[in-house]
């Protein structure tokens, strides 16, 4: 391999055959291969093919998969709990990262216990994560559910809905929380400290150079923020919902994720199961081009 620089702090590797970087790659590639694309593939595929339980038998059905998810009413209520569940998800997030990152500078003894604690959740496995939540809120045996109620607040996320569906969103915001505040802080510590010195000077206090300073100079960070927020909420929260709530009650927390799940391993529809698998991941395309092309615009990038 022969080097040659270009540019200063720059250099261009030549290789004079093409094995050794096709053995460099090969373990990356191998594992795309296996765990992405022959899956995605697969996925395809079985998206339009209707195949009993056992694989015994396999019929080519067109499009009959999806025109029946979208004539279901359990899948249109996914849908809407999906959203729901990631909007609300990703406003708490981002709002308590805001606040902790925010609070960080203030902190001045024991700071570094204060984001310790703060990235501690990073660390736990979601499953784990959601056995925790549950048995706190747990309303026969849980610490923090008995006090809910000995304020006088009826709370059965086994029952109803509404307080399983918040219960969730907590549990997911938490888990979350300390990811958002990583770039949050790095964010903040890139805001030009003349900035402030100088708004500081000029009579404004420190919640004031907040919103009217340091928070748009977050605005690329907020915005990729969001942007994963989404894919987190599409994708990465199926071992909290299967440890908290399972689904329940009633569908009421049953995201697009977790019904891919239970109709293809639970009700063993591999047909179905598939053909929602593709189109979620056609919807969390769709959505975050959508925010590309009309929240990115909105984006300051120069300081």
């Amino acid at each position: 391999m022969v080097a040659t620089t270009h540019e200063p702090g720059l250099k261009h590797a030549h290789f004079q055959t093409a094995g050794l970087p096709a053995l460099l790659l090969l373990p990356q590639l191998l594992i795309l291969l296996f765990f992405f694309f022959i899956p995605s593939i697969r996925a395809l595929m079985q998206a339009f093919l209707l195949t009993d339980p056992f694989g015994a038998s396999v019929h080519f059905v067109w499009l009959d998969n999806f025109t029946a998810l979208f004539a279901s009413d359990s899948y249109r209520n996914s849908i809407w709990v999906t959203i729901w569940f990631t909007l609300a998800q990703n406003v708490v997030t981002i709002t308590v990262a805001l606040v902790l990152a925010f609070a960080t500078d203030r902190v001045v003894r024991f700071q570094s216990a204060y984001k310790g604690v703060i990235l501690l959740p990073y660390a736990i496995a979601p499953v784990i994560a959601g056995v925790m939540w549950a048995f706190l809120f747990n309303p026969a045996v849980g610490p923090i559910a008995f006090f809910i109620k000995s304020l006088g607040i009826q709370w059965d996320p086994n029952r109803n809905g509404s307080d399983a569906m918040l219960l969730v969103v907590l549990a997911a915001s938490w888990k979350h929380i300390c990811y958002d505040y990583i770039f949050l802080v790095a964010g903040l510590l890139a805001v030009p400290r003349s900035l402030m010195e100088a708004a500081a000077v000029d009579g404004a206090g420190p919640i004031r150079r907040f919103f009217q300073i340091a928070l748009p100079l977050l605005g690329p960070t907020l915005f990729f923020l969001t942007t994963m927020n989404f894919v987190y909420g599409f994708f990465e929260t199926f071992a909290i919902i299967d440890a908290v709530t399972r689904g329940g009650p009633a569908g009421a927390t049953n995201i697009l994720v977790y019904k891919v799940y239970q109709d293809g391993f639970i009700n063993l529809d591999l047909g179905s199961s598939a053909a929602q698998s593709v189109l979620l991941m056609t919807f969390a395309l769709l959505l975050t081009l959508l925010q590309f092309k009309y929240v990115e615009r909105k984006v300051n990038y120069s300081i």
